[in-house]
C-alpha cells in the first residue's frame, strides 16, 4: 500500500511539472510596429506604444522667431594721442597687419600721385621745351621720360598692394573706407549666420547683443555689411554689425551673441525643425493618421526662421505631425 501511495505521488509530481512547462512556453503577442507600403505606414501594437511619439497640429501661421548667432568684437577704432588717423584695433593680428600696411599703401600713393608725378611730368615738359629751343638733346628726353615711368610703375605696384590687403580686410567682413572714417569708441561684430537665413535679415536691420564679458548688458546694434562671398565648407556668411552707441570699455576679441527678431511669410503654414526628415534630397514629416498609426508625407519647403519652417505643399491645415522620436519613425520607414 505504501509502495503505490508512493507511486501516486511521484505521478502527481511529474505531471504538475509537465503542466508548468507547458505554461512557460505560451507566446505572448508580438510587440513589433507593423511596416506597410513600403515603409510609409507605421503601426504600433498598442496606445502605449505611439504614445511616445508626441505631436503638434498643423495650422497657418506667421513664420517668425529668433535667431541666435555666434559673433565675436573684431575691432574697435580709438583716438591717436598723435591727434593723426584713428587706431584699429583687429583680434586678428594679421588683419592689423593689412590694415597698417594698407594706411602705408594710401600715403604712399598720395605722395606718388602729388608729388613725384606731378614733379616728373613737370621736369619732363620742361627738358622738352628745352629740346624743341635745342637746348637739350634726345638722351635728356629720353631719361625725363623714364623717371616718370618709374614713378608711374611704383603707383602701379602701390596701387596692387592695396588692393591685396583692402581684399584682406573685405574677406573677414571689414570695410576699409568705413573703419577710416569710423568715430573713436566705434566697435565692429563679425558673427556667422546660415545662408539659409540670408533672405531675412538685410543691411541696416537692427539687432541685439550680449558679450561674454559683460552678461548683464545688452548693447543695440546695426547689420552694417553683408559679405559676398559664403563660406564653401560650413556655408555660413559672415555680417558686419557696429554697435549704435560708441563704447571704449569693449575690447577686441570678446565673444558675443547677437540675436535677430526675424519674421517672414505670413498665413500659411510652418513646421518644427524638429518633425522634418531627410532622405535622398526629399524632404518628410510623419503624419498621425490613425490613433496608432504614422504615416511618412512627403513636403515641399520653403524658407526657415530660426526653428520654423515654411511648408508649401504636403499638409493640411488640422493634421497632426510627429515632433519627437522622429528619427525613430524614420528609421522603421527607410529600414535603417
Amino acid at each position: 500500500m505504501q509502495r503505490i501511495t508512493g507511486y501516486f505521488l511521484i505521478a502527481s509530481l511529474l505531471l504538475a511539472g509537465c503542466k508548468h512547462k507547458t505554461q512557460d512556453l505560451v507566446v505572448a503577442d508580438d510587440p513589433s510596429p507593423i511596416i506597410s507600403n513600403n515603409g510609409q505606414q507605421i503601426s504600433f501594437p498598442d496606445t502605449a506604444s505611439s504614445n511616445f511619439f508626441a505631436v503638434e497640429p498643423v495650422g497657418d501661421s506667421t513664420l517668425s522667431g529668433t535667431l541666435h548667432a555666434p559673433g565675436k568684437v573684431a575691432a574697435t577704432v580709438l583716438r591717436s594721442d598723435e591727434g593723426a588717423q584713428n587706431i584699429v584695433l583687429f583680434d586678428n593680428p594679421d588683419l592689423t597687419s593689412d590694415y597698417s600696411q594698407l594706411i602705408q599703401h594710401r600715403i604712399n600713393i598720395n605722395h606718388i600721385q602729388d608729388v613725384n608725378i606731378t614733379q616728373k611730368k613737370t621736369e619732363l615738359d620742361r627738358t622738352q621745351d628745352l629740346f624743341d629751343h635745342g637746348a637739350a638733346s634726345g638722351k635728356d628726353i629720353l631719361e625725363a621720360k623714364s623717371e616718370l615711368s618709374v614713378e608711374q610703375t611704383n603707383l602701379a605696384n602701390e596701387k596692387t598692394q592695396l588692393i591685396e590687403h583692402e581684399s584682406d580686410l573685405k574677406a573677414a567682413g571689414f570695410d576699409p573706407e568705413a573703419l577710416r572714417v569710423a568715430a573713436p569708441g566705434s566697435v565692429y561684430i563679425i558673427c556667422d549666420v546660415p545662408e539659409n537665413q540670408l533672405n531675412n535679415i538685410k543691411k541696416g536691420a537692427a539687432c541685439n547683443i550680449v558679450l561674454s564679458s559683460f552678461p548683464d548688458n545688452t548693447y543695440s546694434g546695426k547689420v552694417e555689411d553683408i559679405a559676398d562671398v559664403i563660406d564653401d565648407v560650413t556655408r555660413m556668411i559672415k555680417l558686419r554689425i557696429r554697435l549704435t552707441t560708441p563704447d571704449t570699455d569693449i575690447r577686441a576679441g570678446m565673444f558675443a551673441t547677437v540675436t535677430f527678431q526675424i519674421q517672414g511669410e505670413s498665413n500659411g503654414i510652418n513646421i518644427s525643425r524638429d518633425a522634418l526628415v531627410t532622405a535622398d534630397g526629399q524632404s518628410y514629416v510623419f503624419v498621425r493618421t490613425a490613433r496608432n498609426t504614422f504615416t511618412r508625407r512627403e513636403i515641399r519647403t520653403g524658407q526657415q526662421i530660426g526653428d520654423r519652417i515654411a511648408v508649401y505643399s504636403g499638409l493640411k491645415n488640422g493634421e497632426n505631425i510627429a515632433v519627437k522620436g522622429v528619427m525613430q519613425l524614420k528609421g522603421l520607414s527607410f529600414g535603417y
